[in-house]
This record gives C-alpha cells, sequence and structure tokens, in this order.
C-alpha cells in the first residue's frame, strides 16, 4: 500500500495541490492517506481570555469542517483515509507517522502566509524565509512606486 502523508491548514489551497495526485480513471494499488490537520495558531491575547477546553473544542470544529471538505476527494475504492491533527513538532509527527505506517511520501500542502515561516515538515525540507526583512522590503518597494507616481 502506498503511503502518503498530507499536511493541510487550508482545504481549497490542499485540493489545488492534490489534484494532480489523485488518478483520473486509471487504476493504481491502493493508497492510505494520512491527512494531518494543521489548525491555526490562537494569539497570545486570545489565549489569556479563551479555557483549554474551549480552544480543543475550536481546533475539533476547524478540523471537521477542512476534513469535511478534503477527505471525501481522496476517497477513492480501495484507499483508505487516516485524519488527525498536527502536535507540536511537525517533523518528529511524521517520523512517527512513517514508523507507524511504514514508507511514505510527504506532501506540505499548507498555504505559504506573507511574514510568517513555516515550520518544516521533515528534517530534509528547505526552511525559506519569509521573515520580517522581505515584508519591510515589500513595504518599501511599495512606497517606491507611490513615490514615483
Amino acid at each position: 500500500m502506498d503511503n502518503i502523508i498530507v499536511y493541510v491548514d487550508d482545504a481549497h489551497y490542499a485540493l489545488q495541490l492534490l489534484q494532480p495526485m489523485l488518478p483520473a480513471g486509471q487504476p493504481q494499488g491502493p493508497t492510505r492517506w494520512i491527512v494531518v490537520g494543521c489548525a491555526p495558531r490562537v494569539t497570545h491575547h486570545v489565549s489569556k481570555f479563551v479555557t483549554h477546553s474551549a480552544r480543543d473544542g475550536w481546533r475539533r470544529k476547524w478540523s471537521e469542517k477542512v476534513f469535511g471538505q478534503v477527505v471525501p476527494s481522496l476517497h477513492r475504492e480501495g484507499d483508505e483515509v487516516v485524519t488527525l491533527l498536527a502536535q507540536t513538532n511537525l517533523c518528529s509527527q511524521t517520523e512517527a507517522l512513517i514508523k507507524t505506517h511504514g514508507a511514505a511520501r510527504v506532501l506540505d500542502a499548507r498555504r505559504p502566509k506573507f511574514g510568517q515561516d513555516l515550520q518544516p515538515v521533515t528534517p530534509a525540507q528547505a526552511q525559506e524565509s519569509h521573515g520580517v526583512a522581505r515584508y519591510a522590503a515589500a513595504l518599501a518597494g511599495a512606497g517606491l512606486l507611490v513615490g514615483t507616481d
């Protein structure tokens, strides 16, 4: 069985990346899709006023919504879909999933966010830096365009 681990934080973006990987009418061997939901982080300000159980309830509702949009497109005859929520360290979670389910391909289908670095899902994944320096450069470029007009 072919194992594919997919990290998801936005259903529409993930479906765009998954579409080429889905077989179009041609039968292939069975696939086990391991879909890991990466819920958005709760800001420090909000976490002061929300209980831990309320935060867990919100993550559960968020994951049900995202999995409800992604999972139906992955179901094919003979395929298996496993859903779970992301832990704090994605690299160690990937290693644990590979130990549990065997060798797997890993797809990072999380939407990139401007000004925020995403945590790598494997140790070999290249870490792109979209930090404050790029954000400042984009603002300076926009200011230059406005200034020349």
